[in-house]
């Protein structure tokens, strides 16, 4: 195992944030699969998950079992992570630029594209290799302006090559779901079945250039440009463990035992994987999620439970003023699967308090929360 540290852009003198990766496996390796944690630093359960997988790696490592590089950040957001206030996590959002850490990240995809143009051969797997050393150079080639730029730029910069990125979040209370493009649903529904995931959400563009899209985005254009030209291999998914008081290790230590029979599956591990496990639920739309949507202020008493299955009109949770007496009920409009709601226990008027995954597309635009 090695070790790499990476500076952040100082905001001032005499001040340092540092991005820790752990490298594992043959250096030379044909295929890598990249895995981080808590982009959204108050996110943590998966940071629990990577430092078991980072001794169940070490030993597999050690015993040459390892066939992928395999590559793990632990800790992907120091500067969200130090943005507490008054004792309160503050790690979805930077607070200097207001932006979701998870969103904007860089499209080098006409860069990259126009630079590879009249190189590339009659050699598919040359050219796949070609493009990603070219993506390399062209992150590299890039000048953060800001600390948090410089982080996107870190982060994405590690992934870039592998063959298979893994983005570990948290909701709020909620049950194991997935994102992905439909486009790589064969590839990941293993994943799905060894996580025990209750729901996954197809789209092929959600909106915000969120971490895991700015690679399944950019190999799509490149696809689309340069169509039978290479061969895709690269794949993007996030993974939703639960919700964020879901920090413990045995939960922690199933995770870690369902990501490594998945890499044996794949064949990053020269391990026989465990066999398949139930699909527990088909990928539905990401565009068929029902936000469900308060409208007043009040206390918020749930009627129904995250993994409950929810026909139409069924009372999600009462809203009561306690100043008036007023109770109202909030229903949703579609069947389906609530599968997150919110920890907050007093509302405002307008405030999403849970979501329902509905097995219709209704929605379009932008469909990912703030």
């Amino acid at each position: 195992m090695q070790t790499h540290v990476h500076e952040l852009l100082a905001v001032v003198p005499g001040t340092t944030r540092q991005i820790h990766s752990f490298h594992y496996g043959p250096a030379h390796a044909a295929s890598k699969v990249y895995i981080q944690a808590s982009l959204h630093a108050d996110e943590l359960p998966g940071m629990l998950v990577l430092w078991h997988l980072k001794q169940r790696l070490a030993h597999l490592e050690s015993v040459g079992l390892l066939r992928w590089r395999v590559v793990l950040v632990p800790v992907a957001n120091p500067l969200g992570l130090e943005q507490i206030l008054m004792d309160v996590p503050q790690g979805r959002f930077d607070n200097d630029s207001r932006e979701n850490f998870n969103r904007f990240f860089l499209d080098v995809s006409q860069q990259v594209g126009d630079r590879v143009q009249d190189v590339l051969a009659d050699d598919p797997a040359n050219n796949l290799q070609l493009i990603r050393s070219t993506l390399l150079q062209t992150l590299a080639g890039q000048v953060p302006a800001t600390q948090l730029q410089s982080l996107r730029l870190i982060l994405q910069t590690l992934a870039c090559d592998a063959d298979m990125v893994l983005d570990l979040h948290c909701d709020f209370e909620a049950v194991q779901h997935l994102y992905l493009s439909p486009d790589y649903w064969p590839q990941v529904e293993p994943l799905a079945r060894y996580l025990g995931a209750r729901a996954c959400f197809l789209a092929r563009e959600a909106g915000g250039r969120s971490f895991d899209e700015c690679f399944t985005l950019f190999w799509a254009q490149m696809e689309s440009r340069f169509a039978g030209r290479f061969s895709p291999s690269c794949f993007a998914v996030t993974v939703e463990l639960r919700g964020v008081a879901d920090v413990g290790h045995d939960l922690a230590r199933r995770d870690c035992q369902a990501l490594l029979d998945y890499l044996s599956h794949v064949g990053a591990i020269d391990s026989l994987a465990p066999p398949l496990p139930p699909l527990l639920a088909p990928p539905t739309p990401l565009a068929g999620v029902e936000p469900v949507v308060s409208p007043m202020g009040g206390l918020i008493v749930f009627c129904v439970q995250v993994g409950d299955y929810l026909e139409a009109g069924t009372v999600v949770a009462e809203i009561i003023d306690p100043v008036t007496d007023r109770v109202m009920p909030v229903t949703c409009a579609r069947e389906g699967l609530l599968y997150v709601r919110s920890l907050r226990r007093m509302a405002t008027a307008g405030m999403t308090i849970a979501h329902v995954a509905g097995l219709q597309a209704y929605r379009q635009g932008y469909l990912l929360s703030p």
